[in-house]
């Protein structure tokens, strides 16, 4: 059976490119011009993912993906943001309402292809993934089994990616790992389009972290590491 994804976005000309792409790549598309109608195909039919446009008409693309995100019927679909938003603040809001990916206009249709590719590659390895770890830095604790991540004993929400970028780092303490790599492993992106993204999660999820950002270093003109020592 094909996997299916929602296109959304309220210019025809984008929706109708997007929308053939996907399709010549072999997969199954619904299309949706509003967030409204959005919100309704994606709970009646369950997309694998949706690519979601933030200037929609009525319901915006940020406000679509905070409800899908409350919904136990949609929380758990991809949603990979295609907006012509560039500034970092920007980026920063989308993924923390929840978009696994942010992608902005004008964008390489093959690129849009590798990042859907991807997402769903990872969905699949997380669905049937059976770890038992928990790790504990100081305050910090990770238990990957539960995909929860804990500050002082207290919850922390992340994204997915921000989750696998702590995971990742975490994995293999105060050894340094550049943007390329840190891309290569948690995403397997192509790393010359999207190097950039690295920093914006990586600022997402120092915030996040509060008193346990410090873990997450900077190693100026390499990337980052997880460093143990604190």
């Amino acid at each position: 059976m094909k996997e299916t994804i929602l296109v959304v976005d309220d210019e025809k000309d984008i929706l109708e490119l997007v929308k053939y792409n996907i399709e010549k790549a072999g997969y199954k598309t619904y299309t949706a011009e509003s967030g409204g109608e959005a919100l309704d195909i994606a709970s009646k039919r369950i997309p694998s993912l949706i690519v979601l446009d933030l200037m929609l008409p009525g319901v915006d693309g940020m406000e679509v993906c905070r409800l899908l995100r409350k919904n136990e019927l949609t929380r758990n679909i991809p949603v990979i943001m295609l907006t012509a938003k560039t500034a970092e603040d920007d980026m920063l809001a989308g993924l923390n309402v929840g978009a696994d990916d942010y992608i902005t206009k004008p964008f390489s249709v093959k690129v849009l292809i590798a990042r859907i590719e991807t997402v769903l590659r990872r969905k699949k390895s997380e669905s049937g993934a059976s770890y038992e770890a928990k790790v504990t830095f100081g305050p910090l604790s990770i238990e990957i089994s539960k995909h929860e991540v804990l500050v002082d004993n207290k919850p922390i929400k992340l994204t997915k990616t921000e989750f696998n970028i702590l995971v990742f780092l975490s994995g293999s303490p105060d050894k340094v790992f550049s943007r390329e790599q840190i891309l290569d492993k948690a995403w397997n992106y192509e790393t010359a389009v999207v190097d950039r993204a690295v920093d914006v999660h990586v600022k997402s999820l120092r915030t996040k972290l509060g008193k346990a950002d410090k873990y997450i270093q900077t190693v100026r003109g390499v990337g980052y590491k997880f460093s143990a020592r604190n």
